[in-house]
């Protein structure tokens, strides 16, 4: 089953709650910034997300997506 998350990095604040709560610790806060002038979330490592879901339920902007095939 593969897994494939998308992040709506211009709506993030890069508040880093889904980076803390990911369990493989596979999140993190890019360098570059948004057009809002935050450093945005990303996944570091796709093929070792468990599609847990807890990044997304921590989102306080629900910028975070999971798909499963």
């Amino acid at each position: 089953m593969a897994i494939h998350l998308t992040f709506r990095q211009d709506r993030c604040k890069g508040c880093g709650l889904c980076v803390t709560a990911c369990p493989k610790h596979i999140l993190a806060l890019e360098g570059g910034t948004n057009v809002k002038g935050y450093h945005p979330a990303s996944c570091t490592d796709e093929a070792a997300c468990i599609g847990c879901a807890s990044c997304a339920k921590m989102c306080p902007d629900s910028i975070i997506t999971i798909e499963k095939d």
